[in-house]
């Protein structure tokens, strides 16, 4: 019997990586939605931007600052949830960053690796330059 060779689902898959900018436009454009999946390149561009903000802002007034943490503070959430769906984990799981020094450590963890498929939260984006397998 003939048997096909299957091309496995990761390598036809690849993550699409996002610039700063792009990142910070998506990130504001789904500003409360939990729903799908987020890059590694997404995720981590917003963190670096919404650091970035609080420091400038903190240098300025404490109020400002406040305020700016705030505004960010529901797509931090959302974008992170995204994250952990394309790991394919539960967006509650954000939930254990409160215990301290462990549960950082693990949240991190988690948000640092790879997509995972097949995935229960939606199907990951295709990078358009790949050739069809």
């Amino acid at each position: 019997m003939h048997r096909l060779k299957r091309t496995p689902v990761s390598a036809k898959l690849q993550e699409i990586d996002m610039t700063f900018t792009e990142s910070i436009k998506v990130c504001f454009s789904k500003y409360a939605d939990f729903n799908g999946r987020a890059s590694r390149s997404e995720y981590w561009w917003f963190a670096l931007f919404t650091i970035l903000v609080s420091l400038a802002a903190g240098a300025i007034s404490e109020s400002l600052r406040m305020v700016l943490m705030v505004a960010t503070l529901l797509p931090s959430i959302a974008v992170a949830t995204r994250r952990l769906h394309d790991t394919n984990r539960s967006g509650w799981l954000q939930l254990i960053a409160l215990i301290p020094i462990l549960g950082w450590i693990a949240i991190i963890y988690f948000l640092v690796q790879e997509p995972k498929e097949p995935n229960n939260f939606g199907a990951a984006t295709v990078d358009p330059s790949l050739p069809e397998t």
